[in-house]
């Protein structure tokens, strides 16, 4: 089960792409969701997502800049919007996609398969003794 967090100051958006996660991406779990970046930030520190879907235009904090003040990004990010404009910049936080809004079910089906064996092999990385640190 993939551990997921959407990061969106629209609740309607966020309903929306909760309720695509439950239907149609079976293996995806919301655990956790904000409407800003600060709550977004403390929401990753403190559950470990493996995707995060992250809004651009948000109030007082955009997504960039939450990204900005991330010590560290260990978790698989999709950009979710309204706006094509920021995909380029988007590249470029090393974002794993990029739907616009309404998201449509296909790509969001699509992204999530595509991330399934990259975060199954990621976490079986992580979880070799010698990757640990004391």
């Amino acid at each position: 089960m993939l551990k997921a967090i959407i990061i969106d100051d629209e609740q309607k958006g966020r309903m929306a792409l909760k309720q695509k996660l439950h239907d149609y991406c079976s293996n995806v779990q919301v655990i956790g969701e904000a409407e800003n970046g600060e709550t977004g930030i403390d929401l990753i520190n403190r559950l470990e997502p493996d995707i995060v879907f992250l809004d651009i235009e948000m109030p007082r904090m955009d997504g960039f800049e939450m990204l900005h003040l991330l010590p560290e990004k260990n978790f698989n990010l999709i950009f979710t919007t309204a706006y094509d404009q920021y995909a380029i910049k988007a590249i470029k936080y090393s974002a794993f996609d990029y739907l616009l809004k309404p998201i449509d079910i296909d790509e969001l089906k699509s992204t999530v398969s595509r991330i399934t064996p990259l975060t199954k092999t990621r976490l079986a990385i992580n979880s070799k003794p010698w990757n640990r640190t004391c």
